[in-house]
Protein backbone atom coordinates (compact mmCIF):
# COMPACT_ATOMS: atom_id res chain seq x y z
CA UNK A 1 0.00 0.00 0.00
CA UNK A 2 1.35 3.54 -0.93
CA UNK A 3 1.71 5.87 1.64
CA UNK A 4 -0.60 8.09 1.12
CA UNK A 5 -3.12 5.18 0.82
CA UNK A 6 -1.79 3.95 4.38
CA UNK A 7 -1.72 7.41 5.60
CA UNK A 8 -5.83 7.94 4.46
CA UNK A 9 -6.98 4.32 6.02
CA UNK A 10 -5.25 4.96 9.38
CA UNK A 11 -7.65 8.00 9.69
CA UNK A 12 -10.57 6.71 8.51
CA UNK A 13 -9.62 3.94 11.37
CA UNK A 14 -8.68 6.29 13.99
CA UNK A 15 -12.00 8.54 13.08
CA UNK A 16 -14.62 5.73 14.12
CA UNK A 17 -12.65 5.05 17.57
CA UNK A 18 -12.00 8.65 18.56
CA UNK A 19 -16.06 9.06 17.61
CA UNK A 20 -16.40 6.16 19.92
CA UNK A 21 -14.36 6.29 22.79
CA UNK A 22 -12.94 10.07 22.59
CA UNK A 23 -9.33 10.99 22.36
CA UNK A 24 -8.22 9.70 25.73
CA UNK A 25 -10.05 6.64 25.63
CA UNK A 26 -8.01 5.47 22.85
CA UNK A 27 -4.48 4.17 22.71
CA UNK A 28 -2.25 4.03 20.07
CA UNK A 29 -2.63 0.11 20.09
CA UNK A 30 -6.13 0.57 19.75
CA UNK A 31 -5.28 2.42 16.92
CA UNK A 32 -2.62 0.14 15.33
CA UNK A 33 -4.51 -2.91 15.98
CA UNK A 34 -8.24 -1.43 14.02
CA UNK A 35 -5.85 -0.25 11.04
CA UNK A 36 -3.98 -3.39 10.97
CA UNK A 37 -0.64 -2.15 11.22
CA UNK A 38 2.20 -1.99 14.42
CA UNK A 39 2.65 0.86 16.09
CA UNK A 40 6.00 1.96 14.38
CA UNK A 41 3.94 2.41 10.82
CA UNK A 42 1.27 4.29 13.05
CA UNK A 43 4.35 6.33 14.04
CA UNK A 44 5.79 6.69 9.98
CA UNK A 45 2.66 8.82 9.70
CA UNK A 46 1.78 10.46 12.82
CA UNK A 47 4.66 11.14 15.22
CA UNK A 48 1.87 11.16 18.10
CA UNK A 49 -1.42 10.29 19.17
CA UNK A 50 -2.30 14.17 19.51
CA UNK A 51 -0.77 14.51 15.69
CA UNK A 52 -3.28 12.10 14.16
CA UNK A 53 -6.14 13.11 16.61
CA UNK A 54 -5.22 17.56 15.27
CA UNK A 55 -5.25 16.06 11.47
CA UNK A 56 -8.72 13.96 11.69
CA UNK A 57 -10.21 17.24 13.20
CA UNK A 58 -8.59 19.64 10.92
CA UNK A 59 -9.74 17.64 7.93
CA UNK A 60 -12.94 16.86 9.47
CA UNK A 61 -13.23 20.96 9.50
CA UNK A 62 -12.19 21.43 6.04
CA UNK A 63 -14.55 18.49 4.42
CA UNK A 64 -17.82 20.40 6.46
CA UNK A 65 -16.67 23.77 5.38
CA UNK A 66 -16.44 22.35 1.38
CA UNK A 67 -19.87 20.45 1.81
CA UNK A 68 -21.43 24.03 2.62
CA UNK A 69 -19.83 25.73 -0.27
CA UNK A 70 -21.23 23.01 -2.71
CA UNK A 71 -24.81 23.12 -1.11
CA UNK A 72 -25.47 26.72 -0.12
CA UNK A 73 -22.73 28.11 -1.87
CA UNK A 74 -24.27 28.87 -5.13
CA UNK A 75 -27.30 30.98 -3.09
CA UNK A 76 -25.47 33.44 -1.18
CA UNK A 77 -25.74 36.04 -3.50
CA UNK A 78 -29.14 35.41 -5.25
CA UNK A 79 -32.68 36.52 -3.19
CA UNK A 80 -34.30 32.98 -3.94
CA UNK A 81 -34.78 32.92 0.53
CA UNK A 82 -36.60 30.01 0.20
CA UNK A 83 -33.78 28.32 -1.45
CA UNK A 84 -31.02 29.65 0.20
CA UNK A 85 -32.82 28.35 3.62
CA UNK A 86 -33.64 25.16 2.71
CA UNK A 87 -29.98 24.41 1.33
CA UNK A 88 -28.57 25.59 4.79
CA UNK A 89 -31.01 23.32 6.56
CA UNK A 90 -29.91 20.52 4.93
CA UNK A 91 -26.41 21.28 5.28
CA UNK A 92 -27.05 21.17 9.21
CA UNK A 93 -29.38 18.04 9.57
CA UNK A 94 -26.87 16.34 7.31
CA UNK A 95 -24.04 17.29 9.80
CA UNK A 96 -25.25 15.65 12.78
CA UNK A 97 -27.59 12.85 11.12
CA UNK A 98 -25.42 12.02 7.91
CA UNK A 99 -22.08 12.15 9.43
CA UNK A 100 -22.61 11.69 13.41
CA UNK A 101 -18.68 10.88 13.67
CA UNK A 102 -17.87 14.59 12.93
CA UNK A 103 -20.20 15.70 15.56
CA UNK A 104 -19.16 13.17 18.18
CA UNK A 105 -15.69 14.11 17.54
CA UNK A 106 -16.37 17.71 18.44
CA UNK A 107 -18.44 16.60 21.47
CA UNK A 108 -15.41 14.92 22.93
CA UNK A 109 -12.73 17.43 21.91
CA UNK A 110 -14.73 20.10 23.74
CA UNK A 111 -15.67 17.66 26.66
CA UNK A 112 -11.71 17.17 27.03
CA UNK A 113 -10.23 20.43 25.98
CA UNK A 114 -8.47 19.90 23.43
CA UNK A 115 -7.16 23.12 22.30
CA UNK A 116 -6.06 22.36 18.63
CA UNK A 117 -10.12 21.06 17.81
CA UNK A 118 -11.78 23.93 19.54
CA UNK A 119 -9.75 26.66 17.43
CA UNK A 120 -10.28 24.66 14.14
CA UNK A 121 -14.16 23.68 15.10
CA UNK A 122 -14.31 27.38 15.77
CA UNK A 123 -12.64 28.59 12.81
CA UNK A 124 -14.47 26.87 10.03
CA UNK A 125 -17.98 27.30 12.58
CA UNK A 126 -17.32 31.45 12.43
CA UNK A 127 -16.52 31.20 8.23
CA UNK A 128 -20.41 29.50 8.12
CA UNK A 129 -21.67 31.61 10.28
CA UNK A 130 -20.80 35.06 9.00
CA UNK A 131 -21.88 34.19 5.59
CA UNK A 132 -25.32 33.37 6.73
CA UNK A 133 -25.00 36.54 8.55
CA UNK A 134 -23.84 38.49 5.69
CA UNK A 135 -27.25 37.10 3.44
CA UNK A 136 -29.72 38.32 6.15
CA UNK A 137 -27.66 41.70 6.23
CA UNK A 138 -28.29 42.34 2.49
CA UNK A 139 -31.61 40.83 2.25
CA UNK A 140 -32.71 43.37 5.26
CA UNK A 141 -30.84 46.20 3.23
CA UNK A 142 -32.77 45.38 0.35
CA UNK A 143 -36.14 45.41 2.07
CA UNK A 144 -37.14 41.50 2.02
CA UNK A 145 -36.27 41.16 5.68
CA UNK A 146 -37.35 43.03 8.58
CA UNK A 147 -34.76 45.17 10.05
CA UNK A 148 -33.53 41.76 12.89
CA UNK A 149 -30.43 41.52 14.36
CA UNK A 150 -29.29 39.49 11.50
CA UNK A 151 -26.71 37.05 13.87
CA UNK A 152 -29.52 36.53 16.01
CA UNK A 153 -31.46 35.66 13.31
CA UNK A 154 -28.95 33.06 11.81
CA UNK A 155 -28.32 31.43 15.21
CA UNK A 156 -31.86 31.40 15.58
CA UNK A 157 -32.56 29.19 12.36
CA UNK A 158 -29.21 27.07 12.50
CA UNK A 159 -29.83 26.19 15.91
CA UNK A 160 -33.42 25.02 15.39
CA UNK A 161 -32.18 22.44 12.87
CA UNK A 162 -28.93 21.64 14.71
CA UNK A 163 -31.25 20.73 17.90
CA UNK A 164 -33.53 18.56 16.26
CA UNK A 165 -30.38 17.19 14.27
CA UNK A 166 -28.43 16.49 17.82
CA UNK A 167 -31.41 14.81 19.63
CA UNK A 168 -31.89 12.76 16.48
CA UNK A 169 -29.13 11.60 16.18
CA UNK A 170 -28.27 11.40 19.51
CA UNK A 171 -31.44 10.21 21.05
CA UNK A 172 -33.25 8.86 17.91
CA UNK A 173 -36.07 11.09 18.88
CA UNK A 174 -37.02 12.65 15.41
CA UNK A 175 -40.64 13.36 14.39
CA UNK A 176 -41.84 9.81 13.28
CA UNK A 177 -42.84 9.73 9.69
CA UNK A 178 -41.59 12.96 8.61
CA UNK A 179 -39.49 12.98 6.06
CA UNK A 180 -36.56 15.53 5.86
CA UNK A 181 -37.88 17.03 2.78
CA UNK A 182 -41.40 18.42 4.74
CA UNK A 183 -39.35 18.92 8.12
CA UNK A 184 -37.41 21.45 5.57
CA UNK A 185 -39.98 23.10 4.35
CA UNK A 186 -41.66 23.73 7.83
CA UNK A 187 -38.91 25.08 9.41
CA UNK A 188 -37.94 27.43 6.50
CA UNK A 189 -41.00 28.19 6.16
CA UNK A 190 -41.86 29.06 9.86
CA UNK A 191 -38.43 31.10 9.93
CA UNK A 192 -39.08 33.03 6.87
CA UNK A 193 -42.72 33.79 8.11
CA UNK A 194 -41.04 35.83 11.16
CA UNK A 195 -38.25 37.46 8.98
CA UNK A 196 -39.84 39.14 6.10
CA UNK A 197 -40.92 42.07 5.58
CA UNK A 198 -45.16 42.21 5.82
CA UNK A 199 -47.13 43.70 3.21
CA UNK A 200 -49.76 46.31 2.98
CA UNK A 201 -52.41 43.26 4.44
CA UNK A 202 -49.64 42.54 6.81
CA UNK A 203 -48.70 39.23 5.77
CA UNK A 204 -45.20 38.37 4.54
CA UNK A 205 -44.40 40.07 1.10
CA UNK A 206 -41.84 37.82 -0.55
CA UNK A 207 -42.52 34.96 -2.76
CA UNK A 208 -40.36 31.55 -2.82
CA UNK A 209 -37.74 33.55 -5.27
CA UNK A 210 -37.80 36.70 -2.75
CA UNK A 211 -39.52 38.79 -5.08
CA UNK A 212 -42.42 41.04 -3.72
CA UNK A 213 -45.94 39.52 -3.29
CA UNK A 214 -48.70 41.95 -4.43
CA UNK A 215 -50.84 43.55 -1.77
CA UNK A 216 -54.08 40.80 -1.28
CA UNK A 217 -56.67 42.54 -3.04
CA UNK A 218 -59.39 44.21 -0.51
CA UNK A 219 -62.62 42.19 -1.70
CA UNK A 220 -65.64 44.82 -2.05
CA UNK A 221 -69.29 44.55 -0.22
Amino acid sequence: MQAADRRAAIVREAVKLFAERGFRGTTTRDLAAACGVSEPVLYEHFATKRDLYTAIIETKGQEGFARFQALVGPYLDMNDDRRFFEKLARFVLEFYEDHPEHGRLLMFSALEGHETAEITYSRHREAIHGLVVRYIERRIREGAFRPIDPALAARAFVGMLAHYGWTSAVFRCGIPGLSRKRLVAGMVGIFLEGVRTPDESGNPAATRNGERRPPASKKKR
